[in-house]
């Protein structure tokens, strides 16, 4: 039934995953993927920045205990993330 719009959805689960350069025109010069390094340290920065969020006029402290709460998660899971990716190469 040509027209119908049916055919469209099909797909064949044969074929090799390929990129189409004229889809992503990133793909035909190699780089298609994303920046491990920058998030890290942009995670850095930003637990850093939250922490000297703390500098200021605050009347109560509840500010601070959820600043400190966040920035204080935020530093573990990015240890936790280097130690992880640190030892995947051991496994």
């Amino acid at each position: 039934m040509a027209g119908t719009g049916h055919d469209v959805a099909k797909r064949d689960d044969h074929s090799p995953a390929t990129v189409d350069p004229q889809d992503e025109p990133s793909a035909e010069w190699g780089w298609h993927g994303s920046f491990p390094k920058g998030a890290l340290i942009m995670g850095w920065v930003s637990a850093v920045i939250i922490l000297l969020m703390l500098i200021g006029n605050h009347e109560g402290r509840v500010e601070d205990i959820w600043l400190v709460g966040t920035g204080v998660v935020m530093i573990l899971l990015l240890i936790r993330h280097s130690i992880r990716a640190r030892r995947s190469w051991r496994r």
